[in-house]
């Protein structure tokens, strides 16, 4: 008899999928997805944890390898090359995020996705039909885990691992079986605390380093006859039994295959934790209709969703920049004085401007019911604003920036890539531009480097 278990289902649709089966408005949303997934795994380098896992691939070796570390041009095996640009997708907070799942995809799904890709000499079309089987998994995982698994839980890291299992799976032609043997041994590797945040600790980029890593892993093991929990996730000793109080399975078949989540996906515009946006959003909305300078705000109170105070509530008085993106008060305080809270902004003024530093303190964070009772499906901004000179003021927005309903166009998607690629000098806007249009039309040829540096000389992982 078939098991027909959600696990088993997912294993199914993940086998069975078929580029030809993907409508064109998927295989153009993916391929735009792509495209902003490069521009945060460029801006990633020369980043600490990025770094400290060049370092690691350098000594453990091999030294060389048929897969691209996007950021630097280096060579390295396909574990070692989804390693790093996991990591180096996730430093500047410009990754995707699923709003349903608070799940960021691009950082497991494409880094797995293209190491595999580039391994087995796949093609751009098997490329991107393994993207969607590693999103539309990924997405339904975190759907099923739920609000109470994110308030302990990293989803990135937890529902990564098994999207990015997926993906590779897609890459290697598995078959159902196999293919569920791999979700097995991704999701029993599953990993990702929030504690991190106290301390403004590198984990975060570990998370989906490993995530992609690992998954990767667990997709070659399975193609090479090791078994796995055959329901890992909704299974009585599973994914949901030991990391969440709310999982609902039928999330994880939700319209399979005539839903495509991957599509659902949102961009972020700001440089900092998604769930800061949509305040960041409404303050702006704010500035636009009442023009005030910093020194004319007395106070802000951001109203949110439990997820967002369970996330910023912890960093109070952040000690290094990438803590700086998870406080409230850095985000709405950059906002106020400088007009924007991007990378360069973040870098220069987040720590080092003393009005914004001071505007941090002049910002707290409710829970709104309203707010709440959308979240995850919906992100509202909603912020309330005193004046030195006695006046109360509020803004809300629906839809921030990036999500579907108010996406980012293609030239937009293209310049922030760009933009985030300028960054850290990881590659020239000529490079960029042509590795947009390589992606954009990626095809029947097997799948190359993505950044192309002839001429350049090449280093090493």
């Amino acid at each position: 008899m078939t098991d027909r278990s959600p696990t088993r289902a997912l294993a199914e649709f993940v086998a069975q999928l078929r580029y030809d089966d993907l409508p064109l408005e998927v295989v153009e949303g993916t391929r735009d997805l792509f495209v902003d997934w490069l521009g945060s795994a460029l801006a990633g380098k020369g980043a600490r944890p990025v770094c400290a896992l060049e370092r690691f691939a350098a000594t453990m070796g091999p030294a060389t390898g048929p897969c691209e570390v996007v950021h630097s041009g280096a060579s390295a095996s396909a574990w070692f090359a989804a390693l790093i640009n996991g990591a180096a997708s996730h430093v500047a907070e410009q990754d995707d995020v699923h709003n349903g799942s608070v799940f960021h995809p691009a950082a497991v799904v494409f880094p797995a996705a293209l190491a595999a890709a580039q391994a087995e000499g796949a093609s751009g079309r098997d490329l991107i039909t393994a993207a969607v089987a590693g999103y539309e998994v990924g997405i339904r995982v975190g759907e099923f885990l739920g609000r109470s698994h994110y308030k302990i839980f990293h989803t990135t890291g937890t529902a990564g691992m098994v999207a990015a299992a997926a993906a590779v799976a897609k890459v290697l032609g598995l078959d159902a079986d196999t293919t569920q043997h791999a979700f097995g041994s991704a999701g029993t590797q599953a990993a990702g605390l929030w504690e991190f945040l106290r301390d403004g600790a590198d984990s975060k980029q570990l998370h989906t380093a490993k995530a992609a890593a690992d998954g990767l892993l667990a997709a070659y093991l399975a193609r090479d006859g090791v078994t796995g929990a055959k329901r890992i996730l909704e299974g009585e000793q599973g994914m949901a039994a030991g990391m969440s109080t709310d999982a609902d399975p039928s999330r994880l078949t939700d319209r399979l295959g005539t839903r495509w989540a991957t599509i659902e996906t949102s961009y972020k515009w700001h440089a900092s934790c998604r769930h800061s946006h949509p305040a960041a959003d409404a303050l702006l909305a704010l500035l636009a209709r009442d023009p005030l300078r910093a020194d004319q705000i007395r106070t802000v109170t951001a109203r949110v969703h439990q997820g967002a105070l369970d996330v910023l509530g912890r960093v109070t008085d952040p000690g290094n920049v990438h803590q700086a993106k998870f406080s409230m008060g850095t985000v709405l305080g950059l906002i106020a004085v400088h007009g924007r809270a991007g990378l360069d902004e973040f870098e220069t003024y987040a720590l080092g401007d003393p009005r914004v530093v001071n505007f941090r303190s002049r910002v707290s964070m409710v829970l709104d019911p309203e707010v709440d009772a959308a979240y995850p499906r919906r992100w509202i901004g909603k912020v309330d604003v005193t004046t030195t000179d006695g006046r109360t003021l509020a803004a809300r927005v629906d839809t921030p920036k990036g999500d579907p309903g108010n996406s980012l166009s293609r030239a937009e998607i293209a310049d922030k890539a760009i933009r985030l690629a300028r960054y850290r000098g990881a590659a020239t806007e000529a490079q960029v531009r042509s590795a947009i249009e390589h992606i954009w039309h990626l095809g029947e040829e097997r799948v190359g480097r993505i950044v192309d540096r002839a001429g350049s000389s090449e280093t090493t992982a």
